[in-house]
């Protein structure tokens, strides 16, 4: 590996890294991953990483979901972008990274946690409102998906 790669992936950043996430339904369930490593570490969210030198997002979000959960995609087109800055104790930023999410279609595969994942799941809308989930996935999966709400409907 070299410096440039290993540089761009370790903590305290010169510049925001890009990251995809894909937001994968599967028998109106979602796939969700518990984070192995900070940031979120321990928080379930949408399963995802950065994206390398040369890849579209496309390829980037299919290889992350390959890696973190052994399933094949094939993913769609961007649809939400965010923020995610982590400052230390001092205040300098330890990790800043501007995630695009896109839909992907499940084509393939059985889950299993891989890379940095600790664990992985299809999770019900019932579900996931006892789950530790980032506060950004919540309100994504209620926002875009009315998925998880705690609202009653009218």
């Amino acid at each position: 590996m070299n410096n440039s790669i290993r540089n761009s992936r370790s903590e305290y950043p010169e510049q925001p890294r890009v990251a995809v996430g894909a937001v994968v339904f599967k028998d109106d369930r979602i796939l969700l991953i518990r984070r192995g490593k900070a940031p979120s570490r321990g928080v379930w969210s949408i399963p995802g990483g950065c994206v390398e030198l040369g890849e579209t997002l496309q390829d980037a979000a299919e290889r992350e979901i390959h890696e973190e959960t052994g399933l094949t995609v094939t993913a769609r087109d961007p649809f939400f972008t965010f923020d995610v800055i982590d400052r230390d104790e001092t205040g300098r930023i330890r990790f800043h990274y501007v995630i695009v999410d896109l839909m992907a279609d499940y084509v393939s595969g059985e889950i299993r946690a891989g890379d940095d994942a600790l664990e992985v799941c299809w999770a019900s809308a019932s579900q996931i409102k006892d789950m530790n989930l980032s506060d950004i996935t919540r309100e994504l999966l209620n926002r875009k998906f009315g998925f998880g709400s705690t609202e009653g409907s009218s």
